[in-house]
């Protein structure tokens, strides 16, 4: 069987708009007459649609774009087309709407496989909306008996020992009831990493069941999520006969029955994935929430040079602004570090100083902090100064702005609200310190972008005399690996102190971690690149107390 698998970015309630590149992709394939296009998860609506599934008028606009669907697929009648969609059930009982996988050909509908497998971990929370399959059915369709499963569907194989969820394997039970081809279309979201076990997991189900299996994947970003795409096509042997790129949009066309390659695929350096993912991350956000231009602040520090090389690959340099606002605390050094970066970049760059205004809130506030030792709250009016300059640049320009501080800062509350947390998106969110240093040499790999002064000078904040990052945390590389034991993993203290971490550290740092759940719960929102990024992935209490050994 010849089929286009169609990797596209759709935009989340843009039905109108998705509808359009369903026919657009139909016409680009024409000429290659394919039997099927295979489309992702709900296309038509947009992965995640969260809420708005809980809107009359919004599945009454969806189903309406499916009868457009069939009316379109009457021009192209030879091919069938395969897409994502919300369905209602039709039940009196359960949440009344499937996430279901449509096919159609000339005007007709020839299969509806609502998902069986419906997840509720990490950031997904489908069993709020969706009703499971009611059963799996196969159909046959140009010679083939297919079996189609929607994304989680094809999770639940002997690859992911220790790590099952489910008591039910939807490609095995297929299979058993005579399928010659499995067909999985989903909206796998990215984190570094996950490529590797995707791959083995699909492979797993190709040869152990002897059949070509094919995997189409949204790609884009829609809020917090990047989805990388990589849909492929393996032979019965489990041997790649496609594997498409990450990142981008593609349509192939491919024979089902090609003999695959066995070093047909080749998973990408993990650090340029997550990259790749920021940056994307980064296009996306801005254009889909209708933004042109960004603005951030330039620190002289490294996480605000990182994050603005991101910004500029994703936006171009003439759609971002950097703006320096030095204090009486702020090295000259991290001043020219932060033109010198412009300059490299080719960025529009504004010298705004805050110390006047600075002054002027002490003065406002002399009489209430009379008889108080300056401390942290001296310190956060200046970085609540720069933040509110950038957004007044926000609101006359309309601009957004970008948030520049790492995962490691915001686990410990090492960050100001209303300060350098504010913003429309947080970059870095889920990166890390020390991943954040192995960007900045990645985004220098070919010439010097960040200057090596910005790389090599001790991280601080800059708020008081002589300040530096690791008078208050500890350092970086062991603050990082305390934090993916606790908060990706979630390892208990006493298990983390097992691992060879000093208690004292360990316990300042869940400490930390677990009393600053209030300012992550305000933050921006922030991309996910790792398997337990702060946000919609991890609901955990503010008012609350809690032992972790």
């Amino acid at each position: 069987m010849r089929i286009a698998l169609a990797q596209l970015n759709p935009v989340v309630g843009d039905i109108s708009g998705n509808l359009a590149r369903v026919e657009q992709t139909l016409e680009q394939v024409r000429k290659e007459s394919p039997d099927l296009v295979v489309l992702p998860e709900l296309f038509l609506v947009g992965y995640p649609p969260r809420d708005l599934l809980e809107h009359k008028w919004f599945i009454d606009r969806a189903e309406k774009a499916l009868n457009e669907v069939k009316a379109i697929s009457c021009k192209y009648p030879e091919t069938g087309i395969l897409l994502g969609t919300v369905l209602r059930t039709g039940n009196k009982i359960g949440k009344g709407l499937y996430n279901a996988a449509m096919l159609i050909q000339n005007g007709q509908e020839v299969l509806r496989q609502p998902k069986t497998l419906l997840p509720t971990y990490d950031v997904f929370d489908e069993m709020r909306y969706f009703d499971p399959a009611p059963e799996l059915k196969i159909l046959e369709f140009k010679g083939e008996k297919i079996g189609v499963g929607v994304c989680e569907d094809a999770w639940n194989g002997p690859e992911m020992a220790g790590h099952g969820l489910y008591d039910t394997d939807p490609i095995a039970v297929m299979v058993r009831a005579g399928a010659s081809l499995i067909i999985n279309v989903s909206a796998s979201p990215f984190s570094a990493g996950k490529e590797k076990l995707r791959y083995r997991l699909i492979r797993g189900h190709a040869r152990r069941h002897r059949l070509p299996f094919v995997f189409v994947n949204q790609v884009g970003a829609n809020d917090e999520l990047v989805f990388d795409g990589r849909s492929m096509v393996l032979s019965p042997s489990g041997d790649p006969v496609l594997v498409m790129d990450s990142f981008c949009e593609q349509v192939s066309v491919v024979d089902t029955k090609a003999s695959g390659k066995p070093d047909g695929y080749y998973p990408q350096a993990q650090l340029e994935t997550v990259y790749q993912a920021l940056v994307l991350g980064v296009r996306d956000y801005v254009r889909k929430c209708g933004f042109k231009k960004v603005v951030l602040g330039l620190s002289g520090g490294i996480d605000s040079a990182v994050a603005c090389c991101i910004a500029v690959a994703a936006l171009g340099k003439g759609n971002v602004l950097g703006v320096t606002m030095p204090s009486e605390y702020s090295s000259k050094g991290s001043v020219d570090d932060s033109w010198q970066l412009a300059q490299n970049l080719g960025i529009r760059f504004e010298r705004l100083p805050i110390s006047s205004i600075y002054q002027a809130y002490l003065g406002t506030l002399k009489k209430q902090f009379t008889g108080r030792e300056m401390d942290v709250t001296e310190e956060n009016i200046q970085a609540r100064v720069r933040g509110n300059i950038l957004m007044a640049i926000s609101n006359k320009f309309g601009y957004l702005v970008l948030s520049a501080g790492n995962k490691s800062e915001l686990a410990v509350g090492y960050c100001t609200l209303y300060g350098d947390m504010s913003g429309g998106l947080s970059v870095l969110a889920d990166v890390p310190k020390t991943m954040v240093y192995n960007l900045a040499r990645y985004i220098n790999r070919e010439r010097e972008l960040i200057p090596q002064a910005i790389i090599e000078k001790p991280p601080s904040a800059e708020l008081k005399p002589d300040q530096k990052d690791q008078d208050t945390l500890p350092p970086y590389d062991i603050l990082d690996k305390i934090l993916a034991c606790y908060v990706e993993e979630g390892q208990s203290s006493d298990k983390i102190v097992r691992a060879g971490f000093d208690r004292e550290t360990v316990n300042w740092v869940i400490r930390a971690v677990n009393r600053n759940e209030y300012k992550r719960r305000q933050a921006a929102p922030g991309l996910k690149v790792t398997s337990k990024a702060f946000g919609m992935g991890r609901r955990l209490p503010i008012a609350a107390r809690y032992r972790t050994d």
